[in-house]
Protein backbone atom coordinates (compact mmCIF):
# COMPACT_ATOMS: atom_id res chain seq x y z
CA UNK A 1 0.00 0.00 0.00
CA UNK A 2 1.27 3.67 -0.99
CA UNK A 3 0.05 6.78 0.97
CA UNK A 4 0.32 10.32 -0.77
CA UNK A 5 -0.72 12.70 2.11
CA UNK A 6 0.11 16.17 2.91
CA UNK A 7 -0.37 18.55 6.29
CA UNK A 8 0.87 21.66 6.44
CA UNK A 9 0.16 24.66 8.82
CA UNK A 10 0.56 28.19 7.53
CA UNK A 11 -0.16 31.46 6.89
CA UNK A 12 -0.95 32.35 3.23
CA UNK A 13 1.69 34.50 1.16
CA UNK A 14 -1.39 35.84 -1.30
CA UNK A 15 -4.84 36.01 -1.16
CA UNK A 16 -6.89 33.00 -2.95
CA UNK A 17 -7.83 33.27 -6.44
CA UNK A 18 -11.31 31.80 -7.33
CA UNK A 19 -12.33 30.79 -10.70
CA UNK A 20 -14.45 28.94 -12.02
CA UNK A 21 -14.03 25.44 -13.94
CA UNK A 22 -15.51 25.15 -17.86
CA UNK A 23 -17.78 22.00 -16.19
CA UNK A 24 -19.41 24.92 -14.07
CA UNK A 25 -17.51 23.75 -11.15
CA UNK A 26 -14.89 26.70 -8.62
CA UNK A 27 -11.57 25.95 -8.02
CA UNK A 28 -9.24 28.40 -5.60
CA UNK A 29 -5.91 28.35 -5.44
CA UNK A 30 -3.29 30.09 -3.08
CA UNK A 31 0.21 29.64 -1.43
CA UNK A 32 1.26 28.74 2.22
CA UNK A 33 4.38 29.69 3.85
CA UNK A 34 5.71 27.14 6.33
CA UNK A 35 8.87 27.29 8.32
CA UNK A 36 11.36 25.31 10.35
CA UNK A 37 13.73 25.94 12.86
CA UNK A 38 16.71 24.22 13.42
CA UNK A 39 20.58 23.68 14.88
CA UNK A 40 23.11 23.92 12.08
CA UNK A 41 26.54 21.98 13.25
CA UNK A 42 27.79 24.81 14.55
CA UNK A 43 25.08 25.16 17.61
CA UNK A 44 23.43 28.32 15.46
CA UNK A 45 20.14 27.90 15.14
CA UNK A 46 18.82 28.49 11.20
CA UNK A 47 15.30 28.94 9.88
CA UNK A 48 14.31 27.44 6.20
CA UNK A 49 10.85 29.01 5.12
CA UNK A 50 8.97 26.33 2.15
CA UNK A 51 6.27 27.87 0.08
CA UNK A 52 3.43 25.58 -0.96
CA UNK A 53 1.16 26.20 -4.04
CA UNK A 54 -2.36 24.69 -2.81
CA UNK A 55 -5.11 23.50 -5.37
CA UNK A 56 -9.06 23.75 -3.84
CA UNK A 57 -12.19 22.81 -5.61
CA UNK A 58 -16.13 22.54 -5.05
CA UNK A 59 -17.66 24.39 -2.38
CA UNK A 60 -14.74 24.68 0.06
CA UNK A 61 -12.88 26.66 -2.64
CA UNK A 62 -15.43 29.50 -2.39
CA UNK A 63 -15.34 29.10 1.14
CA UNK A 64 -11.85 29.55 1.34
CA UNK A 65 -12.05 32.49 -1.23
CA UNK A 66 -14.97 34.40 0.76
CA UNK A 67 -12.69 34.08 4.35
CA UNK A 68 -9.14 33.51 3.74
CA UNK A 69 -6.59 36.11 2.53
CA UNK A 70 -3.14 37.08 3.02
CA UNK A 71 -1.43 36.49 6.30
CA UNK A 72 -4.64 33.98 7.09
CA UNK A 73 -3.23 30.69 9.12
CA UNK A 74 -4.81 27.45 7.83
CA UNK A 75 -4.31 23.92 8.20
CA UNK A 76 -4.33 22.16 4.33
CA UNK A 77 -4.71 18.79 4.48
CA UNK A 78 -4.27 17.02 0.84
CA UNK A 79 -2.83 14.99 -1.71
CA UNK A 80 0.58 16.19 -3.89
CA UNK A 81 0.06 16.31 -7.66
CA UNK A 82 2.35 17.13 -9.74
CA UNK A 83 1.25 18.87 -13.39
CA UNK A 84 3.60 19.63 -15.96
CA UNK A 85 3.08 21.43 -19.51
CA UNK A 86 5.09 22.35 -22.28
CA UNK A 87 6.10 26.40 -22.04
CA UNK A 88 8.23 28.75 -23.02
CA UNK A 89 11.53 27.47 -21.42
CA UNK A 90 10.73 23.57 -22.26
CA UNK A 91 9.13 21.12 -19.90
CA UNK A 92 7.85 22.71 -16.93
CA UNK A 93 6.93 21.41 -13.63
CA UNK A 94 4.90 22.64 -10.75
CA UNK A 95 3.52 20.07 -7.51
CA UNK A 96 0.86 21.02 -5.61
CA UNK A 97 -0.77 20.13 -2.69
CA UNK A 98 -4.94 19.44 -3.60
CA UNK A 99 -7.04 19.93 -0.50
CA UNK A 100 -9.69 17.66 0.50
CA UNK A 101 -10.32 20.07 4.05
CA UNK A 102 -9.13 23.27 4.61
CA UNK A 103 -8.90 24.65 8.79
CA UNK A 104 -9.28 28.01 9.04
CA UNK A 105 -6.89 29.65 11.68
CA UNK A 106 -7.56 31.38 14.28
CA UNK A 107 -8.71 34.85 14.37
CA UNK A 108 -8.57 37.15 17.31
CA UNK A 109 -9.32 40.53 17.77
CA UNK A 110 -7.24 43.21 16.80
CA UNK A 111 -5.08 40.98 14.22
CA UNK A 112 -3.27 41.87 11.66
CA UNK A 113 -4.72 39.29 8.81
CA UNK A 114 -4.34 40.94 5.46
CA UNK A 115 -1.50 43.14 6.28
CA UNK A 116 1.31 39.98 5.81
CA UNK A 117 2.15 40.09 9.56
CA UNK A 118 1.73 37.69 12.47
CA UNK A 119 -1.93 36.50 12.34
CA UNK A 120 -2.40 36.85 16.02
CA UNK A 121 -0.11 37.78 19.42
CA UNK A 122 0.78 34.54 21.42
CA UNK A 123 -0.89 36.45 24.54
CA UNK A 124 -4.53 36.22 22.26
CA UNK A 125 -4.12 33.06 22.00
CA UNK A 126 -3.35 32.24 25.64
CA UNK A 127 -6.37 34.28 26.63
CA UNK A 128 -8.93 32.16 24.45
CA UNK A 129 -7.87 28.92 25.47
CA UNK A 130 -7.42 29.84 29.35
CA UNK A 131 -11.56 29.02 30.82
CA UNK A 132 -12.47 31.87 33.02
CA UNK A 133 -12.36 30.58 36.66
CA UNK A 134 -13.94 32.87 38.19
CA UNK A 135 -17.09 31.88 37.15
CA UNK A 136 -17.30 28.49 37.64
CA UNK A 137 -18.78 26.67 41.08
CA UNK A 138 -16.36 23.77 41.98
CA UNK A 139 -18.11 20.85 44.74
CA UNK A 140 -16.55 21.12 47.60
CA UNK A 141 -16.59 17.32 48.61
CA UNK A 142 -14.12 14.80 46.52
CA UNK A 143 -14.79 12.29 44.26
CA UNK A 144 -15.30 8.92 44.90
CA UNK A 145 -13.97 6.57 41.86
CA UNK A 146 -16.21 4.09 43.26
CA UNK A 147 -18.93 6.02 42.40
CA UNK A 148 -18.07 6.38 39.02
CA UNK A 149 -19.97 3.71 36.87
CA UNK A 150 -17.98 3.01 33.81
Amino acid sequence: MYLNKAFVYGNLTRDPELRSLPSGGNVCSFSIATNRVFKKADGSKQEQVEFHNVVVFGRQAETCAQYLKKGSPALVEGHLQTRNWEGEKGKQYKTEIIAERVQFGPRGAGSRQGEGGAPFAPNEVEEQKAPKEEGIDYPQEDINPDDIPF
